[in-house]
């Protein structure tokens, strides 16, 4: 996508609201052959009726083949390719829990884990404890923890996540993660992957011996895992590129760091589906583009509860026609990358994409799901970097090119 050509189309003065209904870890797979996947089992009769006039297809977030991680995701849907902007989660976290990260500081995200008397991960989520019970985690980590010639910050995030920030000088991110990624094995070391890394890889390191220590005889939290060792990045700004004036209205911090990042306005964390409904309907005058995240359809991936997802997107269909009935110049319904519950993992699998606008030329196919996509005029496996482009041109906002 050639940014510098799209922003020479943009059209002053445009009034067409996009909203992005981002369904997290929305792809899917059928857990028995012949089997229908979990957007494809729900009973959606909002979507089904709004695909028949809407254009379908199936996005790929980074390349065909490549796993995505939720940050590259939605950088992607929100017109960035992943492979050209690349960002570690810590900072994603720090901006979406609104810590004051500053330019030379490491950030990773954490998760408490449960592990035996081996060493061993057991729940790499440690029984999913209550916010609560991570605030107490964190407080007391951040009272013991004493490193020489660094500040060291943990600050919960959500239920079992928190965030660990290093502030020093001559710091670099470049360290491989702590998180293995599955059970059965025990935490990777904290290793510089260039030499710029290797001061802040030794803090690391340390910071890990004294964690390991306190939490010994916590339960079931006895252990952490860090990933995504990030800086800030200094990039052109999603107002910049698009021309928008750019709302995130999610329940997760992660979600809402990666929207700020790129200079949406992030508005205050919603509490329910509704809530954000709620939101998106009281600031329709104040911005020209909305994302809506919904996160339980990835969870329940995540988990393997093919029931509780299903009922998660049809939660989702009831409230679509407070969408519609804003009016909005386009509307875009997708995940970020798929989640199918028979693997309970993030998977490669392109991902269902629905465009709906009074200037788009309709399929005519009247259901939304991943084989019904298969037929839609979107195509299969395009980059999701191109929704926005697209989005735009549907809201009216792109002038011709050229005489």
């Amino acid at each position: 996508m050639d940014v510098e050509i799209l922003k020479s189309l943009l059209i002053d003065g445009s009034k067409g609201k996009i909203v992005l209904l981002v369904m997290d870890g929305l792809g899917g797979l059928p857990v028995e052959e012949g089997g229908k996947t979990e957007l494809e089992e729900a009973i959606t009769p909002n979507m089904d009726a709004l695909a028949k006039k809407s254009t379908l297809g199936l996005h790929q977030g980074i390349r065909p083949g490549i796993t995505p991680g939720s940050g590259p995701a939605h950088l992607s849907l929100f017109g960035y390719d992943p492979l050209e902007y690349q960002v570690g989660r810590g900072a994603l976290s720090a901006l979406g829990i609104d810590f004051d990260l500053h330019k030379d500081d490491v950030a990773a995200r954490g998760n408490f884990c449960t592990v035996d008397e081996k060493g061993v991960i057991t729940d790499r989520r440690a029984g999913r404890i209550g916010t609560d019970v991570g605030e107490k985690l964190c407080d007391l980590l951040n009272e013991k923890i004493n490193i020489p010639g660094v500040e060291v910050f943990l600050r919960p995030v959500k239920e079992y996540r928190f965030l660990l920030v290093m502030r020093g000088e001559g710091l670099k991110a470049n360290i491989q993660e702590t998180d293995p990624q599955t059970v059965g094995e025990k935490t990777l070391t904290a290793k510089a992957m260039d030499p710029g890394s290797e001061k802040a890889a030794k803090i690391i390191q340390e910071f890990v011996k004294q964690a390991e220590k306190i939490l010994v005889n916590e339960h079931p939290a006895n252990m952490l895992m860090l990933r995504g060792f990030a800086q800030l990045p200094n990039w052109p700004t999603f107002p910049q590129r698009f021309g928008l004036k750019p709302a995130a209205i999610a329940m997760y911090p992660m979600y809402r760091g990666v929207a700020k990042l790129v200079g949406m306005n992030s508005l205050p964390a919603a509490h329910s589906y509704e809530e954000e409904i709620d939101m998106l309907e009281a600031n329709w005058k104040d911005y020209d583009f909305f994302f809506v995240h919904i996160k339980k359809t990835d969870s329940y991936g995540e988990d393997g509860n093919f029931e509780k997802k299903v009922h998660e997107i049809e939660k989702v269909d009831a409230l679509l026609p407070r969408i519609l009935a804003l009016d909005p110049a386009a509307l875009i319904i997708t995940g970020d990358h798929s989640t199918p519950c028979a693997m309970k993992y993030h998977s490669w699998h392109p991902v269902p994409v629905l465009l709906y606008s009074k200037l788009c030329r309709p399929d005519g196919i009247d259901h939304f799901g991943e084989r019904a996509c298969l037929r839609g005029g979107l195509g299969v496996r395009f980059p999701a970097y191109e929704l926005m482009p697209l989005a735009l041109a549907h809201a009216g906002r792109l002038e011709k090119f050229g005489a």
